[in-house]
């Protein structure tokens, strides 16, 4: 289910954005001892069982075999510790690797928004981190924002047909509509930038805590140009300058719900955040994890997945988005 035909003989590849939760229950428990707590031969769960958020230690091994079942050869993941991206790294094996810092030092403190991709698909390239806010090379935090947010940026190569491309991925704060609308905006410049000057396609995932419509829907119109940005820094600007003498980059991305065929588009399911109540309790549901993509690129397939185990576990408060991309 990895990378199968896709458009004109090009391989399709599938990405997903998760939003993990991060780890406010902690313990101590390696991810040796969940492995080896397995029950062998499976054993037929008590249904719906249990409620609420369940610790990181059991929700871990259902993240990394639902991906990985699932033939994702790229995850964007948000609100990871640096514990969880270690269990994950372990999890995952010695195929992949991955890239990210923590938020609040540019080393390990606070969240990451790492990603991960499998190193038989793809030749790493390059990477680097900045942080969406006023002075975005240094740990920094947007006046009034409840955190530190940052953006992980990676350009990879594909092994099977050689084609480069660059991904974002980001979390957007969760209390200030000025700092998602500025992150937008530096978002939407560093797309137009690697589209323009690096000359290969560019998908931005995350968590944008902005739907599509309504209040707080700024950010996501900002990025997908039904508003216009806020004005960026000039170190960004100047770090990641567009060019007079190349064409010009599309002036938004497109929310690849939109791009992929009818058929392929989410029919089974919409939101993407349905917090850890039971599956009836709907008030608190909506979309706001997204996948965008330039126009070099071709969405055939998307789709918002279940979290939820037959025994009532939530792996997250929100739901895997995944996507398969043409380049």
């Amino acid at each position: 289910m990895q990378l199968k035909a896709g458009i004109n003989g090009n391989p399709s590849m599938r990405f997903v954005t998760y939003n993990l939760r991060f780890d406010a229950q902690p313990d101590s428990i390696s991810v040796s001892q969940s492995l080896d707590s397995l029950s062998d031969p499976l054993v037929e769960p008590k249904y719906l069982t249990k409620e609420g958020e369940q610790p990181w230690s059991l929700r871990r091994m259902r993240v990394a075999e639902h991906l990985l079942s699932e033939g994702a050869v790229l995850c964007g993941f948000q609100e990871a510790l640096v514990r969880q991206v270690r269990d994950l790294a372990e999890l995952f094996g010695e195929e992949w690797g991955w890239v990210g810092v923590g938020r609040d030092d540019g080393k390990e403190a606070g969240e990451f928004s790492p990603i991960f991709y499998n190193k038989t698909e793809f030749k790493f390239l390059t990477y680097d981190t900045f942080w969406t806010s006023p002075t975005p090379f240094t740990p920094s935090r947007f006046p009034g924002a409840g955190s530190f947010r940052i953006c992980t940026t990676i350009r990879l190569q594909s092994l099977r047909s050689s084609k480069e491309f660059v991904v974002l991925n980001t979390h957007l704060d969760d209390q200030s509509d000025g700092q998602r609308q500025l992150a937008a905006s530096l978002l939407l410049h560093r797309a137009k930038y690697e589209e323009q000057v690096g000359g290969c396609p560019v998908f931005v995932l995350g968590d944008f805590n902005s739907p599509p419509t309504g209040r707080d829907s700024a950010a996501y119109e900002i990025i997908t140009g039904a508003r216009q940005p806020v004005a960026v820094p000039s170190d960004f600007l100047n770090k990641f300058p567009l060019s007079d003498d190349l064409p010009s980059a599309a002036p938004a991305l497109r929310d690849l719900l939109a791009d992929a065929p009818r058929r392929s588009a989410g029919i089974a399911a919409h939101a993407t955040f349905t917090g850890f109540g039971a599956p009836t309790v709907t008030r608190d549901w909506k979309r706001i994890d997204f996948a965008f993509g330039s126009k070099a690129g071709t969405c055939i397939r998307y789709k918002v997945d279940s979290a939820l185990g037959d025994d009532g576990v939530l792996e997250s408060d929100h739901r895997p988005v995944f996507v398969d991309l043409v380049v």
